[in-house]
């Protein structure tokens, strides 16, 4: 069974090339014109969207020096949530100018809000679509005011189980959305690819019965691309102008080359995958007249039998299928035949 969902007119489904979200995240670097050449690059590149993050450190976290609001190993390490929060947040005051630029550049652009006020922001822009954050999967009040706009809604499982995966969709149908789509996750920083276990989308497509995709956090297109072969509809990936920016999520980010290769590989990946099809190709027609095929190489005169001296399976293929081989040894030529001539049924008797 296959499942679609719509974004801006856009179908998304197995039935149709696969949906590229450039994540813009921190990578701004605290500069409105930074992301606006991100998403200009992002749509040079080919990306389907550019998905913003709507949060302020006051909206997600708590101003505290605690241990249990400290961060310890990874990038961040040794810095507060509310500080990491206050460097990487996307002014709300940028909402209304990357919204308007997007949409004269002709990108769809949509954001992860991390409250119930960000929603209510988001929906003033007239936002498309919403993405629920991996950290954010488990609080069910944001996920049923999300699904009470009736937009199409995007939830990434990163660190969530079945059981929680289900609650999060339960939430969101029973708040109202009714186009919805889960990605596959591994909330690491970046994340390796053996974490990955590709194998998970299918499941997920078939146990939860939703269009999957990928939130890829690896740092080249490898598995992005993998995953479109078993089932991502979606593929989203961070985007930055230049990993060694020193942002927040700069190192883990493709760069406008990369994301366009991304881009470009995903949907040939989609393109390869097509359907079952045993049926020759329109591309193979021309190669036919070179597959093996049944030539004499020896003369003959009529009234000769053939003998298997006198046949080979040779390149071309203007002769008989080799699988007639034996059927033709032991008959009896009509007419003379020349070596380095191929095999007809009109040169013997049946």
């Amino acid at each position: 069974m296959t499942y679609k969902i719509n974004i801006n007119q856009r179908p998304i489904g197995n039935e149709y090339p696969p949906y590229i979200i450039a994540e813009l995240s921190a990578n701004h670097n605290g500069s409105l014109q930074t992301a606006l050449r991100i998403i200009e690059e992002a749509k040079k590149a080919g990306a389907d969207a550019i998905k913003l993050q709507t949060y302020t450190p006051d909206t997600i976290t708590l101003k505290c020096d605690d241990e249990a609001f400290r961060i310890h190993g990874g990038l961040w390490d040794g810095r507060t949530l509310y500080d990491l929060y206050q460097e990487a947040h996307m002014p709300w005051e940028w909402h209304v100018p990357l919204f308007e630029h997007a949409r004269k550049l002709g990108i769809t652009i949509f954001s992860s809000p991390f409250d119930f006020t960000a929603v209510d922001l988001l929906e003033d822009l007239n936002t498309p679509a919403y993405k629920i954050a991996s950290f954010e999967a488990v609080d069910i009040p944001l996920i049923k005011y999300v699904a009470s706009t009736k937009k199409p809604m995007i939830i990434s499982t990163g660190m969530a189980d079945k059981t929680e995966i289900q609650e999060a969709i339960d939430a969101a149908r029973s708040g109202g959305c009714t186009q919805l789509a889960i990605l596959h996750c591994v909330s690491a920083y970046p994340a390796p690819a053996s974490d990955y276990n590709l194998k998970t989308i299918s499941d997920m497509t078939q146990r939860f019965g939703v269009v999957t995709g990928l939130s890829d956090h690896t740092i080249d297109n490898t598995t992005a691309i993998a995953s479109v072969a078993l089932g991502a509809c979606i593929v989203e990936k961070h985007f930055t102008l230049n990993r060694n920016g020193g942002g927040p999520d700069d190192s883990f980010s493709l760069e406008p080359a990369e994301l366009s290769a991304l881009c470009a590989s995903a949907r040939i990946a989609w393109q390869a995958i097509g359907k079952v099809d045993y049926s020759q190709k329109s591309s193979e027609t021309g190669n036919v007249k070179f597959r093996r095929s049944l030539y004499f190489v020896r003369s003959g005169q009529a009234g000769d039998i053939i003998t298997p001296d006198m046949v080979r399976s040779v390149r071309p293929g203007y002769g008989l299928a080799p699988r007639y081989y034996e059927d033709v040894i032991g008959r009896k030529l009509k007419k003379c035949v020349s070596a380095n001539t191929p095999v007809t049924t009109s040169i013997f008797d049946l």
